[in-house]
């Protein structure tokens, strides 16, 4: 089987995403697993390769099927031709926010079209984005948006743990009345359906989190258990999936980590994320699944701060690369 193509997305160009990439396309590992291709700007990569002083060589392409992939070789599908003076480094600008907008079309069409096999992206800015007249508070939103998908799971992944949350990005306040019976079961099934789908677990074990201390300790610490947690449990379970749970989350992450759950069902954001984080901050990988295509992304932002200083570290990157690679090779085999 031929090792499958992945796109991979430059992200804002004023962050640090051409750094991260041009120093991924200099590590073996991940041309011994894929094909990779970028979708970005040929100057700011070509000038973050000069800074760096980076053992990579541009090539341009028009397609994947044009690509020579060897350790050391960006293959670009140049997309923009920015100049310093419209895109600045370190700071969100509606330039940046459109050519990141254009970045990812054309890697959600590759895919669609069955030309890649998977899609990588670089991180981009919400206020840029928005500022280029395009209103998605994320990736996530977007990608359902241009693929036509209603149910999305953010899941983050790392050697020892992996964490599907039920919501993301709310008010704390807000999160109780945002869970419902459906809404967790929704997320159980997909984070379900996608462990056996890409990492080819034939029967994946969960272990879903209580909202409250002690998972409510019976009704005494809150009802959020009884009322939506647990009905959405025995639902799955009726299903025929391994679902154990609800559990007290402050010794949950330990036993998942210690490798007797595949992913912990997280009910809010930081629930989930600061126990992963803890564990794989620099090698997490984000994942959406639910959506017809395989997408992957690193675990962090867009470096404003960092930019063209030559300190941003590529693991995440080149570990979302490597776990696009095999998902899409699991599927494969599946199908």
């Amino acid at each position: 089987m031929p090792s499958p193509f992945i796109a991979i997305t430059m992200g804002d160009p004023a962050g640090i995403g051409p750094e991260i990439i041009v120093k991924a396309m200099g590590e073996r590992t991940v041309f011994a697993q894929c094909r990779p291709v970028v979708l970005g700007d040929e100057g700011f990569l070509s000038y973050t390769t000069r800074w760096l002083k980076a053992p990579v060589t541009i090539k341009r392409i028009e397609g994947p099927e044009h690509g020579v992939f060897r350790q050391g070789t960006l293959n670009l599908i140049p997309l923009t031709d920015l100049s310093s003076e419209e895109v600045r480094l370190g700071a969100p600008q509606s330039r940046g926010g459109a050519a990141a907008y254009r970045y990812i079309e054309r890697g959600v069409e590759l895919v669609q079209r069955g030309i890649v096999d998977a899609l990588v992206t670089a991180p981009i800015s919400k206020e840029a984005l928005n500022a280029a007249g395009y209103p998605f508070p994320g990736h996530t939103e977007l990608l359902a948006k241009m693929t036509g998908s209603e149910d999305q799971v953010m899941m983050l992944a790392g050697p020892k743990l992996r964490v599907a949350l039920v919501t993301t990005h709310l008010p704390l306040r807000a999160v109780p009345a945002a869970l419902s019976k459906e809404r967790i079961k929704r997320t159980i099934e997909i984070t379900s359906h996608g462990l056996k789908d890409y990492w080819g677990i034939q029967s994946p074990q969960l272990a879903v989190a209580g909202l409250n201390p002690h998972a409510g300790e019976g009704g005494l610490f809150g009802f959020e258990e009884q009322e939506v947690i647990i009905p959405a449990i025995e639902e799955c379970r009726q299903g025929g999936m391994a679902v154990h749970g609800p559990l007290a989350a402050d010794s949950l992450f330990f036993h998942a980590a210690s490798g007797r759950y595949d992913a912990v069902i997280s009910m809010y954001h930081d629930q989930g994320l600061i126990p992963l984080k803890l564990l794989h901050f620099r090698d997490a990988v984000n994942i959406t699944l639910g959506l017809p295509i395989i997408r992957t992304s690193v675990d962090h932002g867009t470096g404003y701060d960092i930019a063209g200083l030559g300190v941003a570290d590529p693991t995440s990157l080149i570990n979302a690369i490597l776990l696009a690679a095999k998902m899409a090779t699991t599927r494969k085999k599946r199908d």
